[in-house]
């Protein structure tokens, strides 16, 4: 189902027509977007009613309800209909971080995305006037969210939102989540386990265990010395077939 959806109806037949397109995931625009042509990007985009129909509906079908938001108002809409994950979150604030805590929903917090448009919005031309003082933003107000949210105790899943950023640097969003107060560790186990159980399948993936699935990559270095070690990929194996070795 193409367009905008009016009404809970609607917001379950749109559910109903992924699934039946073989989607096993939803993935909602909660609020605006820093990068659309739009003045806010903040703005709540589903109303309560539609947001439970999303939520109810995707339950029955077994899915996974990710959200993109940045404004708090759509933000807390969508952690109390449900949903599994909030990417972004820029503008959480303290209530939305303890209905987070209450809830088990993770935050995926894409840093590397606010990063690279912040830096982008200094260029001139680089993003449309409309766009520029969003982009600006961005980046600061998220490393912020993240150092307030991590001593929270929020669930954190990694996530990098490439394709706003370079493909082939998500490593560099370990190095910003260490900059932001998390021990190396935790920010591997937020690409490993932590991603595998928001994702439902910590069954197969997530850890290095017996009948599970061998994806296993190692390092040059050692990264809870130093977390750039993430950037230096010397070996790849994926269901136990190796594709890259030193």
């Amino acid at each position: 189902m193409d367009g905008v959806i009016n009404g809970p109806d609607e917001a379950r037949k749109a559910v109903r027509q992924r699934y039946k397109d073989g989607a096993d995931l939803i993935k909602l625009t909660a609020t605006g977007g820093v990068l659309s042509l739009a003045a806010s990007g903040q703005n709540p985009q589903f109303t309560n009613a539609e947001l439970q129909a999303i939520v109810e509906t995707a339950r029955d079908y077994g899915m996974t309800v990710a959200v993109h938001a940045h404004g708090a108002e759509g933000m807390k809409r969508a952690v109390l209909a449900g949903v599994d994950s909030i990417e972004h979150g820029t503008y959480m604030t303290d209530e939305i971080m303890g209905l987070m805590k209450e809830r088990g929903t993770f935050w995926v917090p894409t840093n590397m995305a606010g990063e690279w448009v912040a830096k982008r919005a200094s260029e001139p031309g680089y993003f449309p006037d409309l766009v520029r003082p969003k982009a600006a933003a961005i980046g600061p107000a998220i490393r912020s969210t993240f150092q307030q949210a991590y001593k929270a105790g929020v669930k954190i899943a990694f996530g990098t939102d490439s394709g706003v950023s370079v493909h082939g640097e998500n490593a560099h969003e370990f190095e910003l989540m260490v900059e932001g107060g998390m021990p190396p560790m935790e920010a591997i186990q937020s690409a490993t386990l932590q991603a595998a159980r928001l994702l439902k399948i910590e069954d197969t993936l997530g850890t290095l265990e017996a009948g599970k699935l061998a994806d296993v990559v190692a390092v040059d270095g050692d990264p809870l010395q130093s977390i750039s070690a993430m950037k230096n990929v010397v070996f790849v194996m994926k269901e136990g077939q190796v594709y890259r070795e030193p």
